[in-house]
């Protein structure tokens, strides 16, 4: 699969795991992060990637969590094109994880 992805640009592996990212997300969230992805959104994008970013880093307190870190991290990707294949690669690593995970729990 990793050549596969070699023939696509950092935007298109990005948009990708952003769709793939919704399909696992419940559908309100799913339309925000959609509605965040929208070129339109850039102004509100980057200050939500910032405060994303700040809430991964304070992990530790209740409500936050390490989760918001590569999100955030995400979607100041979708401005900033060297971030866009690494985190590409990293958002669809950590997919695949969780979905082999949800795979081997017993329902």
């Amino acid at each position: 699969m990793s050549q596969t992805r070699s023939f696509y640009s950092a935007q298109q592996e990005l948009r990708a795991a952003f769709k793939r990212l919704e399909r696992m997300l419940p559908a309100r969230l799913a339309s925000g992060l959609r509605w965040l992805r929208h070129p339109a959104s850039r102004w509100a994008r980057l200050p939500a990637g910032l405060v994303l970013i700040v809430g991964g880093v304070f992990s530790f307190l209740p409500v936050l969590g390490i989760w918001m870190l590569p999100l955030g991290l995400m979607l100041i990707a979708a401005d900033v094109p060297f971030l866009q294949r690494p985190m590409a690669r990293f958002a669809m690593w950590i997919i695949e994880r969780v979905e082999r995970w949800q795979a081997r729990r017993p329902n």
